[in-house]
């Protein structure tokens, strides 16, 4: 079997890449909605797959995974393993999770990333309304992740939050240490969660970056008597493409609070330092940011020697994100916690993809399906009315 083309169109928000072969299997990868700005990094690998045999799945990557980067760059690099899993399966006649080593869960945790309900304000009462909201979604969610402080954006609207210059344009560029005023609007926030959720829903929060040691080292202790899931990309994340390890380190050892970040780190030698220093508690890879499930399936074990756990990140990932995590984490290690849950958006993407449970989520959690590949594909018919002019040719 030969890869004979590479295509990428942007269906909805998502780029989406589908890689033939000349046997007729073709296989599926998706990448974050935020990146429609990616297809063209997708294209420039076509020149170094075309012609290998997909179901050499790590020999394609080799061709390949040294020229990707953190986030966003590794995202095209991701689909197209994911892709090329996607082939192996269907050639195989198997689950994507059989070829991984076979699963060693039935079903998987997912946590709640991205059902998401307006908030009316940023007061720690309109925290508490719309996590009551969450709590009461039909999925049954058992974890729960808010995005809060620099992340949450309470640094534009709440006066004097940080002692520092609230930055405009590129995400994640303001940066300071939090006021007294600032810190107890975010412990109150917390403690109106945690009213709502109490011992039965875990709290999860994502914090950043844009915290400074000192800060993010009382602010962990502080969220210690609330006993949340863990705190989220303090020091660095999201588009930060650098670890900072010893920093990480110093939280992590300051506090009996879980510290958690990772969503943005490409491959798992940017992984060594946080799990070999014991940086962190918590890894969470984006599948679709390290360099595929695979990658992060490695990434996991290791972490797993060292006693840290894993919650992968994937809130932007689609439906064929979807997929590709439930087959991964059903394989990984006992140091899993739960995926971050995506949803389709726009709405008529789950009128265009088939092959998802209905519930896909079950009280928390997704039943492990057994379809060949990744087990979903789209409705061509239906999908096709989505491309845009110049993706007609997506399905031919």
């Amino acid at each position: 079997m030969k890869i004979t083309d590479l295509k990428c169109a942007i269906i909805g928000q998502n780029p989406v890449v589908r890689i033939t072969t000349d046997e007729g299997i073709y296989g599926i990868g998706e990448i974050e909605s935020p990146k429609a700005y990616i297809k063209p990094h997708v294209m420039y690998y076509k020149q170094f797959i075309v012609g290998q045999d997909p179901t050499n799945v790590e020999r394609v990557m080799l061709r390949i995974r040294n020229l990707g980067s953190f986030k966003p760059w590794g995202s095209a690099v991701s689909a197209i393993e994911m892709a090329l899993w996607d082939i192996a399966g269907k050639a195989a006649g198997l689950p994507v999770y059989k070829l991984l080593g076979g699963k060693i869960r039935d079903k998987v945790r997912v946590y709640n990333g991205g059902v998401r309900f307006p908030m009316k304000g940023s007061s720690p009462e309109d925290y508490a309304e719309v996590m009551q909201k969450m709590k009461n979604a039909k999925e049954g969610f058992t974890i729960i992740k808010q995005p809060i402080s620099f992340h949450g954006g309470a640094h534009r609207v709440v006066p004097n939050f940080f002692y520092g210059e609230v930055e405009d344009g590129s995400p994640y560029i303001s940066r300071g240490l939090l006021t007294e005023k600032g810190l107890k609007y975010l412990i109150e926030c917390v403690k109106a969660m945690k009213e709502v959720l109490g011992d039965e829903v875990g709290l999860a929060l994502d914090c950043g970056p844009g915290w400074v040691l000192p800060s993010a080292i009382k602010f962990a202790k502080a969220m210690e008597p609330f006993n949340v899931m863990w705190l989220e990309d303090m020091i660095t994340g999201d588009y930060t493409p650098y670890v900072l390890a010893d920093v990480y380190r110093e939280v992590t050892r300051s506090t009996s609070t879980n510290i958690h970040t990772g969503e943005q780190i490409y491959l798992r030698q940017n992984f060594k330092d946080l799990i070999e220093k014991h940086a962190v508690n918590i890894i969470g890879p984006d599948p679709c940011d390290i360099g595929g499930i695979a990658e992060l399936k490695w990434t996991a074990e290791y972490a797993d020697l060292h006693g840290i756990l894993v919650a992968p990140h994937g809130v932007f990932n689609g439906l064929f994100g979807l997929a590709a995590q439930v087959h991964m984490c059903a394989t990984l290690p006992k140091n899993y916690i739960a995926f971050e849950y995506p949803v389709g958006r726009p709405e008529w993407w789950y009128d265009i993809v088939e092959g998802l449970p209905n519930p896909i989520v079950k009280d928390g959690f997704i039943e492990v399906w057994d379809s060949p590949g990744m087990g979903v594909d789209f409705n061509e018919k239906a999908a096709r009315k989505y491309l845009r002019e110049e993706d007609k040719d997506f399905f031919d």
